[in-house]
């Protein structure tokens, strides 16, 4: 069977603003959703997957797709993705990872178009806020010409993002890609759309990692935020404690790891701190697939 590699994430408390981004009259929004019956604000896993490509071109990787400052654009290494074609040819590990699609239509009458495409290894889900969205906004005001003044409105939220990922690694043309997969989800800084980017940081405050041969991850959204502001896991817990994960699969780091009851997972790897949670994780990933951690 397959081995699948699954995560869930919650980010450190920030405060979610989308400047410059989409608008409604002169307030500029954030992105909604309803979630378990009340409003929250979401991220995009596109932007996501933005900024984990953004990370490797960050660290030096090779990637297919670079982000040009200068341009304000993306400059393709290979738009046409030529490697491809042949089992030993050279593959870029955001192609790989994130996969990709062209799509052009046919250039006569009556000629079917086609599609280079490949599916993405990697599925991110949607970030959504732990607590729900009660409306807050700043007011703005900016300088124009002969005098004006433009007056404008920012909707911000305090609190925090969680969100999931899955893959398997063995579909990857270069399985040792998973081990950067990681490690670019457990460094994220900014995530935001273009140039509506804010400061918050996307990193694991705390992280629930899982290997396993279920295709299914089970652990999506299993974080909870209490009143007085601390992250909980109840539905992790209760899942393990009847059978429906095992706790031998699971590496957990950073504050949920000294939840009194996340600690009485037996067989689960625990970590005061979310790197060396990765690190643990990374080196399991890797005498499972045989390569080099």
């Amino acid at each position: 069977m397959s081995m699948h590699v699954y995560g869930e994430i919650v980010t450190a408390p920030g405060i979610a603003a989308n400047n410059r981004g989409e608008n409604e009259g002169n307030i500029t929004t954030l992105q909604k959703i309803l979630w378990n019956d009340e409003v929250h604000t979401t991220v995009s896993a596109e932007a996501i997957r933005w900024a984990i490509r953004y990370y490797w071109q960050l660290c030096g990787l090779e990637v297919n797709r670079r982000w040009d400052e200068e341009k304000n654009d993306h400059v393709w290494a290979d738009e046409k993705w030529t490697g491809w074609t042949k089992a030993d040819g050279k593959t870029y590990i955001d192609d790989d990872v994130l996969g990709y699609m062209k799509a052009e239509g046919g250039k006569t009458e009556g000629e079917k178009g086609r599609a280079d495409k490949r599916r993405g290894m990697l599925e991110v889900a949607r970030a959504i806020s732990t607590t729900p969205f009660v409306g807050d906004i700043t007011f703005n005001a900016k300088s124009g010409t002969k005098g004006r003044t433009s007056l404008y409105g920012t909707e911000v939220h305090a609190t925090r993002y969680q969100y999931g990922f899955a893959m398997t690694p063995e579909r990857l043309r270069d399985r040792s890609r998973a081990l950067l997969v990681l490690d670019a989800i457990a460094s994220l800084g900014e995530v935001a759309g273009n140039q509506s980017r804010f400061l918050f940081d996307f990193s694991p405050e705390s992280v629930v990692l899982r290997i396993t041969d279920d295709p299914a991850p089970r652990l999506l959204y299993c974080f909870q935020q209490t009143p007085d502001g601390q992250i909980s896991a109840p539905e992790l817990v209760r899942r393990v404690n009847v059978g429906d994960i095992l706790g031998a699969e699971l590496f957990i780091g950073g504050p949920i790891a000294g939840d009194e009851a996340v600690k009485g997972i037996a067989g689960a790897s625990l970590c005061e701190g979310v790197k060396n949670a990765v690190a643990a994780f990374k080196k399991e990933v890797a005498a499972k697939l045989g390569i080099a951690g």
